[in-house]
């Protein structure tokens, strides 16, 4: 009755606008529940927002971040937050790349083999190709997103910070570089967990 009478105070025009504005309202309500009850069924572990309030842009937030890639546990430029690493990477980043290349290739490329070839593909300034697509297959691993840019500008200009970043991901997911892919099978194997590296500072 209220809307009636409300109506019919109105201009033809703004009658029609406030008519269409509670058609919209309605119709997304009703595509909120039905997001919403499917979602539930799809995965009844999970929490939803209240059917009262349609969750916002009508997807739930804990939905859109299954599908979305995942960012890196540590940025490009953060090669000062694992000091031992980040030396070794400087003077020689052939065994950077060999032990990063061991643990993605889980074992089928030893650590020595991808670090020769690291250094032969130095000679022609080729081996930034060789280890952008490692990069490239460590990202698709892992669900990683190409941050802050595609991956062959990231190791044509940045070679060393790029290995860097790689090798604390996959230190910070659990792997010690240092023993190679089949011991950190074996460790998982028997059950131990393998603690965190934490690298001490510097002394003078």
């Amino acid at each position: 009755m209220w809307a009636y009478l409300f109506l019919k105070n109105q201009s033809p025009e703004d009658s029609l606008y406030c008519f269409a504005s509670l058609l919209q309202l309605n119709i997304t309500r009703r595509l909120s529940f039905s997001l919403i009850n499917l979602q539930a069924t799809m995965y009844p572990n999970q929490s939803y927002p209240s059917a009262g309030l349609p969750p916002a842009m009508g997807v739930p937030s804990a939905f859109q971040m299954q599908q979305g890639p995942h960012l890196w546990s540590t940025g490009l430029c953060d090669c000062t937050t694992d000091c031992w690493s980040c030396c070794m990477t400087c003077f020689c980043p052939c065994i950077t790349f060999g032990q990063i290349a061991e643990i993605v290739d889980q074992g089928a490329t030893s650590c020595g083999s991808s670090g020769a070839l690291f250094v032969f593909l130095g000679i022609i300034c080729c081996h930034w190709i060789y280890s952008c697509f490692y990069r490239s297959k460590m990202r698709t691993q892992f669900r990683l997103a190409e941050r802050p840019c595609c991956d062959c500008l990231v190791h044509c200009l940045c070679e060393r910070c790029a290995l860097c970043q790689e090798y604390r991901e996959l230190q910070r997911r659990g792997f010690d570089m240092a023993i190679g892919w089949h011991a950190n099978m074996a460790r998982r194997a028997q059950g131990t967990v393998v603690p965190p590296v934490v690298q001490v500072g510097m002394m003078r």
